[in-house]
């Protein structure tokens, strides 16, 4: 079963074949750590997270995703706040990787550090200067774009246009406005190190390509991120890359994930619509963001709504209503494997949404099964489905006794005494009450099964 991704440079699907049969290496720009991550930043760590297991299925994968740890918002938010930089890093370190593992995203291989890889910087900006490609002026150094004709070439933006329009900051000690800083000076107050160009901090676009180098190798198979980030992040990375390592290719596959919005519109500070993880977890689980976050394709716009959590806990509660009180044996769990439409789904372009309405066929065949042998069977299937895409890691009761709604509906607790309250009411036989009872949970969106074993609910009925 071939594995097809969209490659931004080639502006196509194409199937993924690696450098080294075998074996795959993989970068993703990671977070830089000033403040809590917001549910767009969530969105590239949730999909590549699926690319991983999906790799990991027929390759060796090293997955790097790197964290900037120096930075001119991190220094903003030092003097801000008037706390060390290093304090404020190790907080958003940890709360970074806490918040990711809340919706289910596993560590990469390597989390590298920018501060513990300042030598590698210097080393790949000494071989730009001595190549031509950069150049020294004031206590900076620059990338000198015009050395590399290919420039633009993964955006599609022409360097004439990019000229013409130049919206970055022309400083007097630049060739041309589009070169950029790849060191540059601090002052005292600042973090800084020595150089040959006098003490100073690396530019970001480098930092990534110095890690990349240091732990992947000269060239990586896929590198990926947000859609945010190929102009001018990838395009210079790219750039200084290149001709650090005369001219090898840098990725063989760029691969790139959607915007998202809120509520139709741009998430921006000044709207006061940024949605932060660290608080998000807190009233919703982490399982209905990850959910919502696959429910459209990883190249699309993704528009964040009420209605995206909602409609995310439904389809979970149809899964783990799906899989509630089948007892799968141990072996069983261990060698079932996800339906082979589910992972053609996947292979597609990581096509989620598909992998999903198969997965929900999947409950469907469960909920109708007629053997307690097809139970099991389906239901492993549809376990190992979800471990492929990160999600129904729950037991399925905890599941329902955990799960949370909206401000208007009714938390677990309270659906299990009113379901305590209509079987009194039947077993004294009056019907009436427990008739109403149904009603008001039919009205809240609460289906109710009675069994054999007793009485189920679930959500979104």
């Amino acid at each position: 079963m071939t594995l097809y991704l969209h490659d931004t440079m080639r502006g196509a699907k194409v199937p993924f074949e690696p450098m080294v049969p075998g074996r795959v290496t993989m970068y993703l720009c990671g977070p830089t750590v000033y403040n809590f991550a917001h549910i767009g930043n969530a969105r590239p760590a949730v999909v590549f997270d699926v690319l991983a297991r999906v790799l990991r299925r027929d390759y060796e994968l090293t997955f790097a995703r790197n964290i900037t740890d120096v930075d001119d918002k991190i220094n903003a938010a030092s003097l801000e706040t008037g706390k060390p930089i290093g304090e404020i890093t190790a907080r958003y370190i940890r709360a970074y990787n806490d918040d990711m593992a809340a919706l289910g995203v596993q560590r990469p291989d390597i989390e590298p550090r920018a501060t513990d890889h300042i030598a590698e910087m210097v080393a790949m900006i000494e071989k730009l200067v001595a190549k031509g490609c950069a150049y020294e002026a004031e206590g900076h150094v620059l990338f000198d774009v015009a050395a590399f004709p290919d420039y633009g070439k993964l955006s599609g933006r022409k360097l004439r246009e990019m000229i013409a329009g130049a919206r970055v900051d022309v400083a007097p000690y630049k060739k041309a406005p589009q070169d950029f800083v790849l060191w540059k000076p601090s002052t005292p107050d600042l973090p800084g190190w020595d150089s040959p160009w006098g003490r100073g901090r690396p530019g970001w676009h480098l930092e990534c390509s110095a890690m990349s180098e240091k732990h992947l190798g000269e060239t990586i198979d896929i590198h990926a991120g947000g859609q945010d980030l190929v102009f001018p992040h990838h395009e210079n990375e790219i750039a200084q890359s290149t001709c650090a390592h005369d001219g090898k290719v840098f990725a063989r596959y760029w691969v790139h994930n959607g915007f998202l919005s809120i509520d139709s519109t741009k998430m921006s500070k000044s709207l006061g619509n940024v949605l932060l993880v660290h608080e998000m977890i807190e009233t919703i689980q982490g399982e209905v963001i990850r959910l919502a976050l696959l429910s459209a394709h990883y190249r699309q716009p993704l528009d964040w709504s009420e209605e995206t959590i909602d409609s995310a806990r439904r389809m979970l509660d149809r899964f783990y209503g799906a899989l509630r009180g089948i007892d799968i044996p141990a072996e069983l769990r261990q060698v079932a494997e996800p339906p082979v439409a589910v992972v053609e789904a996947l292979q597609d372009d990581l096509n989620t949404p598909k992998a999903l309405a198969e997965m929900f066929g999947l409950a469907r065949n469960l909920n109708k099964a007629g053997s307690d042998d097809e139970r099991r069977r389906l239901a492993a299937e549809l376990l190992a489905a979800g471990n492929l895409v990160g999600l129904l890691g729950q037991d399925p009761e905890a599941w329902f006794a955990g799960a949370t709604s909206d401000d208007d509906g009714l938390p677990a607790d309270e659906i299990e005494a009113l379901l305590a309250a209509r079987n009194a009411a039947r077993a004294a036989r009056d019907f009436a009450t427990a008739d109403g009872i149904r009603d008001r949970l039919a009205a809240a969106g609460i289906a109710i099964e009675d069994g054999a074993d007793g009485t189920r609910w679930r959500r979104g009925g």
